[in-house]
């Protein structure tokens, strides 16, 4: 929790039969030193997807809704710009329908979804995944259209009153927000993070939407994961046919990135590991964090639950662990220690002087760690991810310090719009670009508190898009201001330059959400 700077957590073990345990840690409030306990509500958001697929298939079960009919059969208004075949509630439910993320640039599901008729698919549906959060504002919104009534109250009377979820809230409102842990984000929104930053409560807001719309506390969650366990049985009955359960766990697709399983079913990733199958998933919400890890095969469960955003999944995999050692009688294993990111396995590898122009700077190493030095000044590099590094200083923190290697050797240093060649390594000339390219970089932001600003730099002839944590996307002209968002030929995401006043763009629209070109560097 120190590492990552988490205030709060509460952690729940599970069995097939009965909860075996709750952990809590750290604060609900700061401000007021409440202290977290197991009745604690926590934001669960994307894990609420879950849910909805659930609902969804008990329409199923009941003959209302064909999962591969074209979801124009519930919502005939729903459009997406696409030279492909309709998208279906099955493309919806496994992120495999091409259509962008989402920015949240709404607080309600209804527009967000009509507004996809101004962005297009990037692929064919069923043939990739792109994992889409728009996608369940979407299919709540079928699911409204099939009971009549809002998604979270047929969410409330069809699993959490049969399961006996009685503290946890299907919609997220003013009048719960007392129940729940404060919320935190750090004070710095507009660069990677770092535990010395000070934490600030985070935005609130109200939502509905059936992509993450969910309070629990980890021991409601754990009755989940109880269902979960036991195929789809619930205290008072099936909340589920085992044909049900088989479809929310099926290996509908492999996604290809990490954070998704390696299979990646109805809202549910899949993953093999040692002879056990488990399912899980993971969900963020402005201010919170939550994991949650099931064992098939062993029968056990994990639930973590945190008030800031911040990776929990390394603690539900840490505690599955220990839960499956002491069920089998086995010696608990050792827990995993953070590592230290200021110490580097093979400082040698990025050892050297560095330039830009007239720039440069050098690296060097110091008892296992690595130091850069900028004439006068020096910083200190932290390992973020492979090959980035954060860089402790107050002119440098704003971007990862990334290095770039041609086989094992590293060739060059990237930092913001700067490429610094390794002394002794020949980096091509950068390409010539359009020159009015140029009005494009800059500062962009918005009142959207899940992305709030992001920095779009020219560096050696490529535009490039890089959110706050440090993440970089390039970007590929698609035409005249508009470029595609990503390495990807697929990928469903534009950004679109405009307004340009002075030589400078002041508007920047990424997928559907306006940011403008703020004065800070």
């Amino acid at each position: 929790m120190r590492a990552s700077n988490i205030p709060g957590l509460s952690l729940a073990l599970t069995d097939r039969d009965s909860l075996r345990g709750v952990a809590t840690r750290g604060f609900a409030d700061l401000a007021r030193r409440k202290r977290v306990r197991p009745e604690t509500l926590f934001e669960i958001g994307s894990i609420s997807k879950s849910f909805t697929s659930i609902a969804l298939l008990q329409q199923w079960e009941a003959g209302r809704l064909d999962l591969h009919a074209p979801v124009t059969r519930y919502l005939p208004w729903f459009a997406v710009r696409s030279k492909y075949e309709p998208i279906t509630v099955h493309h919806l439910m496994t992120h495999t329908a091409g259509i962008i993320m989402g920015t949240d640039f709404s607080t309600e599901a209804r527009y967000e979804t009509w507004a996809l008729r101004d962005t297009e698919t990037g692929f064919p549906p069923g043939s990739r995944f792109h994992y889409s959060n728009v996608g369940y504002k979407v299919l709540g919104l079928v699911l409204e259209s099939l009971t009549g009534e809002p998604a979270s109250e047929t969410v409330r009377t069809r699993i959490l009153e049969p399961l006996g979820m009685d503290s946890t809230l299907p919609a997220i409102t003013h009048e719960a927000r007392s129940r729940l842990a404060v919320g935190y984000s750090e004070v710095y929104d507009d660069r990677p993070s770092h535990p010395s930053h000070a934490l600030v409560p985070a935005t609130w807001l109200e939502t509905d939407t059936a992509d993450g719309n969910i309070a629990s506390p980890a021991p409601d969650m754990a009755t989940f994961l109880r269902m979960l366990l036991n195929r789809g049985r619930g205290p008072q009955g099936r909340i589920l046919s085992e044909e049900g359960f088989s479809l929310l766990t099926q290996r509908a697709v492999r996604p290809d990135d990490a954070a998704h399983g390696e299979f990646y079913g109805y809202a549910l990733n899949v993953k093999e590991r040692g002879g056990h199958t488990t399912i899980g998933h993971s969900g963020s919400m402005v201010g919170y964090a939550a994991t949650i890890l099931a064992d098939l095969d062993a029968g056990l469960g994990v639930v973590v639950l945190a008030n800031a955003m911040q990776e929990t999944g390394e603690i539900a995999d840490a505690a599955m662990q220990l839960l499956r050692a002491a069920s089998e009688g086995r010696r608990l294993p050792s827990l995993p220690r953070p590592k230290d990111p200021r110490y580097v396995r093979k400082p040698s590898d990025y050892t050297g002087a560095y330039r830009d122009g007239l720039e440069e700077i050098t690296i060097e190493a110091d008892r296992g760690r690595l130091v850069l030095r900028r004439g006068a000044d020096r910083a200190l590099l932290e390992a973020r991810e492979t090959d980035a590094f954060f860089v402790d200083h107050p002119e440098l923190v704003r971007f990862l310090l990334r290095f770039r290697r041609e086989g094992d050797r590293v060739v060059e240093a990237l930092h913001g719009s700067h490429r610094y060649a390794r002394e002794g390594a020949t980096i091509p000339a950068a390409p010539t670009t359009p020159p009015e390219w140029e009005a494009y970089a800059g500062h962009y932001r918005s009142h959207n508190p899940w992305l709030t600003n992001f920095r779009v730099v020219m560096r050696r002839g490529a535009l490039l898009l890089i959110r706050p944590g440090g993440e970089e996307d390039p970007l590929a002209p698609v035409s005249d201001g508009v470029f595609r968002v990503g390495a990807t030929e697929h990928s469903p995401e534009r950004i679109r330059f405009d307004t340009i006043l002075d030589g400078k763009a002041i508007r920047a629209n990424l997928s559907g959400c306006d940011y403008y070109r703020t004065f800070a560097p």
